[in-house]
């Protein structure tokens, strides 16, 4: 029977719109970004607040979070970085001379990208700007970064190593309808990606398969071999912007304007799920064992089956946009424009999930063992295993 889950714990410390949410690597602990200009550090052990960082002279528009450091960019054209124990300001990146809107931190690298239509890289401890990236002629939303030893084959690098050229490269989206690739060493562009009409809002890079993808505000998703520049597949049928983006076991999930996320293969290009129920934007979402976890323009988020599309559970209560969504030990967090951060327990979907993928791969078993019988037997079998799954996993929405 549908839920609509209730948060075991409102945070309302902030007291502006939360604008991102960054879980650290240990999963010890999460950072807010916030419209009322500070950061707060939290820890999952007890969803208490245990970090309060302020300085900034405008809003944060995002955070990174790393184990021992936190890393905050804002309006003020700056970037910050922050000791997650004492809660002091460690160095401050200047440099951009407008709204600093994404950063990413890559081994000692930190990159930042802003409406100035520059990105920047710097180092990490040094606290200066190791390199410029121009070329852009409109502002950089987006960033990606991927070492060309993730993508070259053993010959290929032996030449580079010849050639002595810089492992390191940096992916920028912008509003002039572009995707470029950097070496960072140098600053020079290495590729120009030409395709997209409208600003490109999302990245998600695939280095083992040379693959980029690239969501736009022109309704498409498109791949792009990342070595050699060429498009390779674009995906046509959202009816408004692809806003976000997930990559699971060559599956891309995509969150768009039009209220829906759709799943694809990223092989064929085909569509094969569409979830629904949405009444406003999908502005985040997040897979995890099995299940769809999605954030809308509605104030709701939501749980869908990954695999069968049906919406199982909706998590009510903010009252303005879900910005961005994580999950750590079986609890979703949401963070929201209304200022805070709630938190649902999900251990009841996530056992019956697990549940339904034991009995699935149990069902997958027993027909491959048939596998001597006629293709038509076989068929059969498989639909029988659809339509026992299928019932199992029908909700009755509230």
């Amino acid at each position: 029977m549908g839920n609509s889950g209730s948060a075991v714990k409102v945070c309302t410390d902030h007291q502006g719109g939360i604008n991102w949410l960054s879980l650290s690597p240990d999963g010890q602990r999460l950072l807010t970004g916030s419209e009322d200009g500070t950061a707060r550090l939290w820890s999952t052990a007890d969803s208490q607040c245990h970090g309060h960082f302020q300085g900034h002279e405008s809003y944060i528009t995002f955070c990174h979070l790393e184990n021992e450091a936190a890393f905050t960019c804002s309006a003020d054209h700056t970037i910050r970085k922050w000791d997650v124990m004492t809660g002091q300001c460690l160095a401050i990146y200047r440099g951009h001379t407008s709204i600093v809107n994404r950063i990413l931190v890559a081994k000692d690298y930190l990159f930042s990208g802003s409406y100035d239509r520059t990105a920047r890289c710097w180092s990490v401890d040094k606290e200066k700007q190791i390199q410029e990236f121009r070329g852009h002629r409109n502002c950089v939303l987006t960033l990606a970064h991927y070492s060309s030893r993730d993508v070259l084959e053993e010959e290929e690098e032996e030449e580079e190593e010849e050639q002595k050229v810089s492992r390191d490269l940096l992916v920028t989206g912008s509003t002039d309808c572009t995707v470029k690739v950097w070496w960072v060493s140098s600053g020079r562009c290495y590729q120009t990606l030409l395709g997209h009409t409208g600003a490109v809002l999302c990245l998600i890079l695939d280095a083992p398969n040379r693959e980029l993808f690239s969501g736009s505000t022109d309704y498409t998703i498109r791949t792009w071999n990342i070595v050699t520049g060429e498009q390779l597949k674009v995906f046509k049928e959202h009816q408004g912007s692809v806003i976000c983006l997930e990559l699971v076991n060559r599956h891309l999930y995509s969150g768009s304007a039009d209220r829906t996320v759709k799943c694809w293969l990223v092989d064929t290009g085909e569509r094969i799920q569409t979830y629904k129920a949405h009444k406003h934007s999908v502005s985040t979402l997040k897979y995890h064992a099995g299940i769809l976890f999605t954030g809308s323009g509605d104030a709701c988020a939501r749980a869908f089956n990954s695999k069968s599309g049906v919406l199982q559970k909706i998590f009510r209560g903010h009252k303005f946009i879900i910005n961005c969504i994580q999950i750590h030990n079986e609890l979703l967090y949401t963070a929201s424009h209304d200022g805070t951060l709630r938190i649902w327990d999900i251990r009841g979907i996530c056992k019956r999930n697990k549940r339904r993928l034991k009995k699935e791969r149990s069902a997958q078993g027993r027909s491959s063992q048939k596998g001597s019988l006629s293709r038509l037997f076989n068929n059969k079998v498989g639909c029988m295993v659809q339509q026992e799954n299928g019932e199992h996993e029908a909700v009755e929405l509230m």
